[in-house]
């Protein structure tokens, strides 16, 4: 009598070939340990065995996932340093840009007031009185005070006032 024979297990149904080999395979041990008490027993034999298994692969899963988060929090702080060192570039670009334009303007402001100095000197005090000041203020330290703004107007008014009053050079 084949273990086949003698079973009390319900026929399965043809079209599921995984089910029946694994079912087969569970008949042959379950006849070769001597009957479904043995197999009983080594069952319970090896389930500490899988249990441990079972939790070293979770462990391990775990390990895994702790591994990836740390790999994206790399990735994200390495993205904001490259954001951040990007800004910097571009801040760093418009400091530099507004100190050559303040320098320029300066120096352009200084000279057009030497060369008119002889002959409208009101113009050469505007060029270069306060008004320089607040431009190079401007555009070097990026500040904006009122006070500058009433500076360079009361610096203006002074200047006209002068010219006003002043009475033309000799001709020679």
């Amino acid at each position: 009598m084949s273990v086949e024979e003698g079973s009390s297990a319900l026929p399965l149904p043809p079209d599921d070939p995984e089910v029946s080999a694994g079912l087969e395979i569970a008949m042959k041990w379950g006849a070769a340990l001597g009957g479904p008490e043995q197999l009983k027993v080594a069952f319970e034999a090896l389930e500490p065995q899988l249990k441990r298994e079972h939790q070293i692969r979770l462990r391990q899963l775990d390990m895994q996932r702790e591994a990836a988060a740390r790999a994206d929090e790399k990735a994200e702080a390495a993205a904001e340093r490259e954001v951040r060192l990007a800004r910097e570039k571009r801040q760093h670009a418009l400091w530099m840009t507004g100190l050559y334009v303040g320098a320029v303007i300066s120096v352009a402001m200084l000279g057009a007031g030497i060369y008119v100095a002889k002959d409208v000197w009101w113009l050469a005090i505007m060029l270069c009185g306060p008004s320089l000041i607040a431009m190079g203020k401007l555009y070097v330290l990026r500040r904006n005070d009122a006070q500058d703004i009433q500076t360079v107007s009361q610096g203006a008014r002074g200047a006209t006032n002068a010219a006003g009053q002043a009475q033309p050079p000799p001709i020679p």
